[in-house]
């Protein structure tokens, strides 16, 4: 039987497999988000709600929608100074669409820009197993320190190379310790990241503060979200940066807008002019 004729040979069952799915069921004039009518959740659900639905399956309770809503407002942006920010600007004077520039400011979030959160989050994995052992959250944060220390590797999460002190770290720190306490996490995640941050002050005379990327993956990490989708949340939130700062420049007129200002050019450090030999 050729490959044809296999196909013609599937039923129709057989083929509606292929992208099998429990997220979304369609049919003429239905659409179910998991199991609800569209319809349903619009007007009565919030776009947090509705993400925490389509990743996790259920809603979420009132409590928990807070808290990850207070995580995506975190992140939604730090200025054009960020790489991904700064290339979705240039991106949107070079007669792309808002879509491809957005994509463009996307794209370059990877693991130096933009992946310290999912790394925390799989550290504070790590913590949570060692003191699942015996550990506890001190001697987990010093055994973490000590092998980064080994390695010469930074503990993602800490550190700012622009905020003394991230000012999104206390009111997220804040908003899962009242959580913790209200019994809608545990306060596993929020001890470790602590004692991290402390492990790192200590002996030196300059703390290594947490920055967002490490109170965002308290928050993830405390509402159950594995490292790869702490990731995922991160990007949906900058995602909203990327798209005011692209929509903003394309309103400015400029075309072609490189990374410096035309009037400097870029370093030079090869060989001077030289000539072919006539």
């Amino acid at each position: 039987m050729s490959g044809t004729d296999a196909a013609r040979s599937m039923t129709d069952e057989e083929i509606g497999a292929w992208w099998s799915t429990g997220v979304t069921r369609i049919a003429p004039g239905e659409i179910d988000l998991r199991g609800y009518p569209v319809q349903e959740l619009i007007g009565r659900v919030s776009l947090v709600e509705t993400v925490w639905l389509m990743l996790r399956g259920e809603l979420p309770d009132p409590g928990r929608a807070r808290l990850l809503e207070a995580a995506l407002v975190a992140a939604v942006d730090h200025g054009p100074q960020a790489p991904s920010i700064a290339a979705a600007r240039m991106a949107a004077t070079c007669g792309v669409g808002l879509n491809n520039a957005v994509a463009t400011g996307v794209n370059l979030l990877g693991d130096v820009h933009g992946g310290a959160g999912q790394q925390c989050i799989a550290v504070l994995e790590h913590m949570a197993a060692l003191r699942g052992e015996g550990a506890s959250a001190d001697e987990a944060a010093g055994a973490v320190v000590e092998d980064h220390r080994a390695r010469k590797a930074h503990v993602p999460g800490f550190g700012h190379r622009f905020h003394p002190v991230d000012p999104r770290r206390d009111p997220l720190v804040d908003r899962v310790r009242e959580a913790a306490d209200r019994g809608l996490v545990e306060p596993t995640h929020l001890e470790s990241g602590l004692a991290l941050e402390a492990a790192l002050a200590r002996g030196r005379s300059r703390p290594v503060p947490m920055n967002i990327d490490g109170a965002t993956a308290i928050v993830y990490a405390s509402l159950g979200f594995p490292a790869e989708l702490g990731r995922g949340l991160f990007v949906l939130s900058r995602s909203v940066g990327i798209m005011a700062h692209a929509w903003e420049e394309t309103g400015s007129g400029a075309r072609i807008k490189g990374p410096l200002p035309r009037r400097v050019l870029a370093g030079y450090h090869g060989p001077d002019t030289r000539h072919l030999p006539e």
